[in-house]
C-alpha cells in the first residue's frame, strides 16, 4: 500500500499494519545450525539479472545444507517489471521487489547484494542493454561485488553463449560475470577500489544449467554431462522441520509483487552446474573440492577452529548457554585476526550466536516513529539476559544523537533492565531514503558516486543503539538498530523502522494532470509538519507559457502531523502543452520540495521514500464520445484515474457483481492489465461481456500473458492467440496498417506524433494469430525483427467493437504522454 504525505492514496485488501523487520530469536535448533555456519570459511556468490531471477533451491542448498556464505548478486532492482500488488512502478517498484529479495533472503539464509544498473524494461539483445547500461560502470560493480564479497565459486543464472535468445538482461549478467571473473584478481583492473578492498580471485565459475535450456529434457538426457556437477537439493532439515525444496519455494514466494507463489514439493530434486572457469572437481558433486573451508584457511584459524568444532559437539540443545565460556573464549581469537575480511564476518556471527545462547535481548525503542533534522528525541532501551551466566551492561551510546551513558548493571538471570536515553538529531543529518534515489539517474543508471554504497542492498540505518555488555569477564559490543514499536489491536506487537524525515513534507496527490476541456483546474497541494510550530508560505514553480495564481498562499502547522490542503489555480495554454509543477515550502528561508512516499504491504518492512515533488501538467489536444467507462481491474494500474483525468466518469466494476443487466448502462467497458491471468471470477463472466458487446458495447481488453489464463476458449468474440511478441524499443516506427478505420480518425485524427515520447517500450504480448474478423490496426518492430502486427486488434461483433490491445496505457498514462489518452479516447468512442 502506497501514501503520500502518510495519507492513503489507493485501496488495497492488505492489513494497514506497518512493520519493520522484527528481532531475531532463534531457538536451540537454529542456534545449533548457526553455530555450524561459523565453522565453515567458504563461500557462493549467485549472479543473475534481476529479483526472481535467483534459483532459490540451489541458494538455500548452498546456505543450509553446505554452511557456505552465499549470496545473490542482481543486477538490478526490477523496476521495470510489472506489479500485481499495487500501483507502484519504476523506482519505487525497485523499492518493493529490493525488499522483496531482502525477504527471500532471510527466508533461504542468502545475503543481498545489487549493481546501478537500472531496469529499463524487456530487452532483446545484451548488445541494446550494455550499451543503455553504461558496460564499464555496470561490470566495475561486478567487479566490486567479487571483491567485496570475495566468493570461492561464482554461479551464473543464465548463458553467457547465446546472445539474443533470451532477454538481453539475462545474457548480459552472465557475460559481465565471466569477465569480471577474469578482471577480480588483476590489481591494473578498476585500481581506485583498492582504496577499500583487495583484489580477489574466485577458484570457479559455473553456470546453472538445466534441461530447460537445451529445449527439452530428452535432449538434456542425451547430452555430454562430463562438465557437469549435480546435487540433490531435496535434501531434509530435521532442524527446521523442511526440506530444502519447501524452504526453496517459501523464498520465491515473497516476489509477490510479480506473482510468484510457489507450492512447497519434497523428494529428490537434481540441479546441475556446468564448469565455466577453474578446474573440474573429480569428486561432481562437491563443488568446495581443493578449497580449505575450514578455520585452518586463514592465519591464526587453527585454534579456534578447535574451540568451535568442540562446541559444536557438545553443545546441548536443553541448555544452550553452557557453551557460553567456550564461544566467547573463540570471539576473543576470531577479533585478533589478522585476515580483515573474516575477522568482520565471524565475529558478527559469533555475537549472534553468544547473545542468542545467552537468552541476551537488547532493543532500543523511539518514542515516536519519525524525526527532522535538529529536533530532540527520545529512546527506550530494554536490556534482559535469560541465563545463569554472569552478564553486565556496562554503556549504552548511540552515536549520532550524541548519547552515550555509562550503565554498568549487572544483568541477572531474567530480569529486565530499562531507562530511557535523551539525545538531539543532528542539523545535518541525511533523510532516511533509498541511497540510489537521492540523485537522479538515467535511463540506465542509478547515480551513486560513494563507491563504498554501490551493490548494498539498502541504506545503512545510521541511528544504532550501541551496547557494551561484559560476558564471562569479556567486554563485547552488540549494535542494535533504534526502532519503533507500538501495539495493534489485532497484530499486536507492531514493529516500525525509525525514520529521519522532512520538517516540511509538500505533494500533489496527481502525479499526471490533464487539461482536456478546460484551460483552468484548481490543483490541490497538500503540506504535512513534521515537526510543531511551522509557519511560512508555499508558492508553485511552473512551466513558462503556464499560470498560477495566487503567487504564494501563507501557511502555518502548529503540530506535528497535522496537515493541510491549499488550493492554486492552474491555467493552461490554448495549445497543447507539456510541462511539471513543483510545490515548494518556505520557513524561516529555509525551502522544502519533497514528498514523502510510503509504501505498507504485509510481506514487506514499512517503506518510506522522500522524493523530489513534481507533477506533469499536459494541455491535450483530444476530443471524446460517450462518458460513463465501466472498469474491472486486474493486476495493478491507473488508467481508470487517467480516464477521469479526461473527463469521463469511471465506476470500477465488481466482477461477481457482473450480469447482462449490470452492464447496460456503460459506454465502454476496460479490462484492466492481466485480469484474465488474475481474476478467476472471470471465466464465469466473460460470457456476460460478450453478450454486452454484440447488444452494442465496447469492450476494450488490455494486456495479458499467455500463462495462466483463466479464461481460454473464449477471451474474445473469434479466435486469437496470445503469443510472446512485444516491441521494446518505446521509439520504434508505429505503422499504420488500417489508417482508414475509425480508430485512426474519429474523434481524434492519430498521427505520427501521436507516439513521440512514449517510455520503456511500445506493448507486450501481442496476440500473433488472429481470426478474419479482427482487423490489425497497427504494427511495429525492434531492431532487426519482423514487424508485429497485433500491437491492437478490433472486431465488430453484433452491434458493438471488441477491442485487444498490447499498448503499454499502462506505463504511458502515468507518463503523462498525450498520444496515448488521444488514442484511447478513440478506442472508448467506437461507434459513438
Amino acid at each position: 500500500m502506497r501514501k503520500l504525505l502518510f495519507v492513503v492514496v489507493c485501496s488495497l485488501l492488505i492489513p494497514l499494519t506497518a512493520k519493520a523487520q522484527k528481532p531475531s530469536k532463534p531457538n536451540a535448533s537454529e542456534i545449533y545450525e548457526a553455530i555450524k555456519k561459523l565453522n565453515f570459511l567458504g563461500s557462493v556468490l549467485y549472479v543473475a539479472a534481476h529479483p526472481d531471477d535467483e534459483n532459490t533451491r540451489l541458494i538455500s542448498y548452498m546456505s543450509n545444507h553446505l554452511k557456505a556464505r552465499t549470496a545473490y548478486l542482481s543486477l538490478t532492482r526490477g523496476d521495470g517489471g510489472q506489479n500485481l500488488i499495487g500501483p507502484e512502478i519504476r523506482e519505487l517498484l525497485g523499492v518493493i521487489r529490493t525488499q522483496e529479495l531482502l525477504a527471500a533472503r532471510r527466508t533461504d539464509g542468502g545475503e543481498q547484494m545489487f549493481t546501478r544498473a537500472n531496469d529499463f524494461g524487456f530487452s532483446k539483445h545484451p548488445d541494446e542493454t550494455l550499451a543503455i547500461w553504461n558496460k564499464e560502470e555496470v561490470l566495475s560493480d561486478v567487479v566490486w561485488a567479487i571483491r567485496k564479497f570475495r566468493p570461492d565459486i561464482i554461479i551464473n543464472r543464465f548463458n553467457h553463449r547465446t546472445p539474443g535468445t533470451t532477454h538481453g538482461h539475462h545474457t548480459s549478467s552472465a557475460m559481465l560475470s565471466v569477465e569480471a571473473f577474469d578482471l577480480a584478481g588483476n590489481k591494473n583492473n578498476y585500481s581506485k577500489q583498492l582504496q577499500y578492498v583487495d583484489i580477489w580471485q574466485p577458484k570457479r565459475l559455473f553456470f546453472n544449467t538445466s534441461w530447460w535450456f537445451y529445449g527439452s529434457r530428452e535432449n538434456f538426457e542425451k547430452a555430454d554431462k562430463s562438465n557437469l556437477l549435480a546435487f540433490d537439493t531435496g535434501v531434509y532439515y530435521p532442524s527446521y522441520g523442511l526440506s530444502n525444496t519447501e524452504i526453496a519455494s517459501l523464498s520465491r514466494s515473497q516476489h509477490k509483487s510479480q506473482g510468484f507463489g510457489s507450492t512447497g514439493s519434497r523428494g529428490k530434486q537434481k540441479e546441475y552446474v556446468e564448469l565455466i572457469r577453474g578446474e573440474l572437481p573429480k569428486n561432481k558433486t562437491n563443488i568446495f573440492e581443493g578449497i580449505d573451508t575450514s578455520w585452518n584457511r586463514i592465519k591464526g584459524g587453527k585454534a579456534i577452529g578447535n574451540i568451535l568444532n568442540q562446541v559444536e559437539q557438545d553443545f546441548d540443545f536443553t541448555n544452550p548457554a553452557a557453551s557460553l565460556p567456550q564461544l566467547v573464549k573463540a570471539y576473543q581469537g576470531i577479533v585478533q585476526l589478522e585476515d580483515e575480511h573474516w575477522k568482520t564476518i565471524k565475529s558478527e556471527e559469533i555475537k549472534k550466536i553468544i547473545a542468542a545462547t545467552a537468552g541476551l535481548y537488547l532493543e532500543a525503542v523511539a518514542t515516536e516513529p519519525t524525526a527532522t533534522k535538529g529536533v530532540n528525541v527520545s529512546f527506550k532501551i530494554e536490556a534482559i539476559n535469560r541465563s545463569a551466566t554472569t552478564a553486565i551492561l556496562e554503556a549504552v551510546t548511540i552515536a549520532p544523537i550524541g548519547i552515550q551513558k555509562i550503565v554498568e548493571q549487572t544483568l541477572q538471570n531474567n530480569i529486565k533492565q530499562s531507562f530511557e536515553l535523551k539525545g538531539k538529531v543532528p542539523d545535518d543529518f541525511e533523510y532516511t531514503n533509498p541511497y540510489w534515489l537521492v540523485e537522479e539517474g538515467t535511463l540506465g543508471m542509478y547515480t551513486v558516486k560513494e563507491q563504498k554504497r554501490i551493490g548494498k542492498p539498502e541504506t545503512d540505518r545510521v541511528i544504532k543503539a550501541n551496547f557494551s555488555v561484559n560476558i564471562e569477564g569479556v567486554t563485547i559490543p552488540f549494535s542494535r538498530e533504534v526502532i519503533y514499536k507500538t501495539n495493534d489491536p489485532v497484530k499486536g506487537e507492531v514493529y516500525m523502522p525509525f525514520e529521519i524525515t522532512p520538517a516540511v513534507a509538500v505533494g500533489i496527490r496527481d502525479k499526471v494532470i490533464i487539461f482536456a476541456n478546460t484551460t483552468k483546474k484548481q490543483i490541490p497541494v497538500i503540506v504535512r509538519a513534521g515537526q510543531a510550530n511551522i509557519k511560512g508560505d508555499i508558492r508553485l514553480s511552473h512551466p513558462k507559457d503556464w499560470k498560477v495564481s495566487p503567487e504564494r498562499i501563507p501557511i502555518q502547522l502548529t503540530q506535528k502531523g497535522e496537515e493541510k490542503t491549499v488550493m492554486f489555480t492552474v491555467i493552461a495554454p490554448d495549445i497543447q502543452s507539456e510541462g511539471f509543477i513543483r510545490p515548494i515550502v518556505t520557513v524561516n528561508g529555509t525551502t522544502y520540495s519533497d514528498e514523502v512516499i510510503t509504501m505498507d504491504y504485509d510481506h514487506i518492512p514499512f517503506q518510506t521514500v522522500v522524493l523530489p515533488s513534481k507533477t506533469k501538467v499536459v494541455r491535450l489536444d483530444i476530443k471524446k464520445k460517450g462518458q460513463h467507462i465501466g472498469y474491472i481491474e486486474g493486476a495493478g494500474d491507473v488508467v481508470p484515474e487517467s480516464l477521469t483525468q479526461i473527463g469521463y466518469d469511471v465506476t470500477t466494476i465488481d466482477p461477481a457483481s457482473i450480469s447482462s443487466a449490470s452492464l447496460e448502462s456503460y459506454d465502454a467497458i476496460v479490462v484492466g492489465i492481466r485480469a484474465y491471468n488474475t481474476v478467476a471470477s472471470l471465466k464465469f463472466k466473460q460470457d456476460y461481456l460478450l453478450d454486452y458487446v454484440k447488444n452494442g458495447g465496447n469492450l476494450i481488453v488490455q494486456y495479458n500473458t499467455n500463462r495462466r489464463l483463466k479464461v481460454k476458449d473464449n477471451l474474445g468474440p473469434y479466435p486469437f492467440e496470445l503469443s510472446r511478441d512485444r516491441v521494446t524499443d518505446e521509439n520504434a516506427k508505429v505503422t499504420f496498417l488500417a489508417p482508414d478505420h475509425p480508430v485512426l480518425n474519429m474523434p481524434n485524427k492519430i498521427t505520427e506524433d501521436d507516439f513521440k515520447n512514449w517510455v520503456q517500450e511500445r506493448g507486450l504480448y501481442f496476440p500473433n494469430q488472429w481470426s478474419n474478423e479482427y482487423t490489425p490496426i497497427l504494427a511495429a518492430k525492434d531492431k532487426n525483427e519482423s514487424l508485429k502486427k497485433g500491437a491492437l486488434l478490433i472486431a465488430p461483433y453484433g452491434k458493438g467493437f471488441y477491442v485487444y490491445t498490447g499498448l503499454s496505457f499502462f506505463r504511458e498514462f502515468p507518463a503523462g504522454v498525450p498520444g496515448a489518452y488521444r488514442l484511447f479516447a478513440n478506442m472508448l468512442s467506437l461507434g459513438k
